[in-house]
């Protein structure tokens, strides 16, 4: 008699789809756990390269080519890269001193801590790179599969660039007769003025003005004083080109408190958040710099310059010492908030404009961009305010960046960071 296999009873079978479900769980939680680990480390990499990208721009703005430029560029990237945030945004992004922002002569070229530059070699650093490492990751799920602590890194290289537009204070130059020679020993440039040299005017609620500059208005005949302070506690007016007409516009007391918002003074709503200062809101007036000449990086007694002081974020000395009468009693920022809220504010881009001309127009062309130093907080409508000629805004070497947009190859504007890698 023919015999048949015996086949395998539904009693035999129980459990086999159970051990092939929880096989297939483990895989699917492998799989879950890749994807997820390694988006995390994705998005931390894409939040570490905003901080690199902010740091390299910050210290690339510094690049002026004198002797300190490297501290401050540093000091720069390091206090606004590690305004970032990474790993969703829950920890602070770390920047190590003397490290992570390095700097070379060449795109290619070998980078170097600032400590690592010759000093004959500082003017030639035309490059700032931000290395920034986020190291002792651990994954959500991996750890189960054996995974350890993962690290990841971001790099960027930025540099001063021609800019294609330009953001300039709403305060105009007036072309001078030059004279027949400089305090510093230099030539006048081709509209009167010498590099070091100061430059007051005495504006009034008016309209009129005795000096040698005046408050200009952008968008003639609609602006006014609430346009102004905005273009001072802002970025400026932007996307300028030579052939922007300007109209001539009178002296309010807020444009006074909004122009001292960059020395770190503020009143009414004003803060350090919507009307940054510079680095240091240190005053320079004929009582502490005698000489009127040269407070942006010369000597005048034993009083620092304008670079020093703001290396040491120093603040406002106050009106006796500064020799002013401030309106207001302005609260003044301390050393701590213009460290870690400053900018560059006081290096600010000027129009020269022919300001004979308004007696015959209601406006004048832009002849040319300057670069000026702001020495010190406005009094109000008929006071003296001074400002340090810096030099023409394209002429290689002048310390002016501005939040202009940088030119594709035929910029011809201020010198802007840009990223180059």
């Amino acid at each position: 008699m023919k015999r048949f296999a015996r086949l395998p009873s539904r009693r035999h079978q129980k459990g086999v789809v159970a051990i092939i479900v929880g096989l297939c769980i483990v895989v699917l939680i492998g799989f879950l756990g890749l994807v997820a680990d390694l988006g995390r480390l994705f998005i931390t990499k894409t939040e570490l390269s905003n901080a690199a990208d902010a740091c390299a721009l910050a210290a690339a703005a510094e690049l002026k080519g004198d002797a300190d430029s490297l501290n401050r560029a540093e000091s720069a990237g390091m206090t606004v890269g590690q305004r970032n945030k990474v790993d969703f945004q829950g920890d602070d992004v770390v920047i190590v001193p003397n490290s992570d922002v390095t700097f070379s002569d060449h795109l290619n070229g070998a980078y170097f801590a600032k400590d690592a530059v010759a000093t004959a070699n500082i003017p030639n650093m035309k490059y700032a790179k931000c290395t920034l490492p986020q190291t002792g990751i651990m994954p959500w799920f991996m750890q189960v599969m054996g995974a350890g602590a993962q690290s990841v890194t971001a790099h960027a290289v930025a540099s001063l660039s021609p800019s294609q537009t330009n953001c300039a204070i709403p305060v105009g130059l007036c072309r001078q007769t030059p004279p027949a020679s400089c305090p510093g020993g230099g030539t006048p440039d081709s509209y009167g003025f010498c590099i070091g040299q100061w430059y007051g005017s005495r504006l009034e609620a008016g309209g009129g003005f005795t000096g040698n500059f005046n408050l200009i208005d952008y968008s003639p005949p609609s602006g006014g004083a609430s346009e102004l302070s905005a273009l001072l506690t802002g970025a400026g007016q932007c996307e300028l080109t030579i052939t922007n007409p300007v109209g001539q516009t009178g002296m309010q007391q807020s444009v006074a408190k909004a122009w001292n918002t960059r020395f770190g003074l503020y009143q009414g709503s004003d803060n350090v958040s919507n009307a940054p200062p510079d680095f240091t809101g240190y005053a320079y007036t004929a009582v502490n710099w005698p000489s009127q000449f040269n407070a942006y990086n010369g000597s005048d007694g034993s009083t620092p310059n304008f670079l020093a002081s703001r290396v040491s974020n120093t603040p406002y000395q106050g009106d006796a010492a500064a020799g002013l009468a401030l309106v207001g009693n302005p609260t003044v920022t301390g050393s701590t908030q213009l460290h870690d809220s400053g900018a560059d504010r006081r290096l600010v881009l000027m129009p020269i404009v022919d300001c004979n001309g308004w007696t015959s127009s209601q406006t004048v062309p832009i002849d040319k961009f300057a670069c000026a130093l702001m020495l010190h907080p406005m009094e109000g409508p008929g006071e003296d305010t001074f400002i340090e000629y810096r030099g023409q805004a394209d002429t290689p070497g002048n310390p002016c960046a501005t939040l202009g947009l940088p030119g594709a190859g035929g910029g011809i504007g201020p010198k802007v960071p840009a990223l180059v890698r």
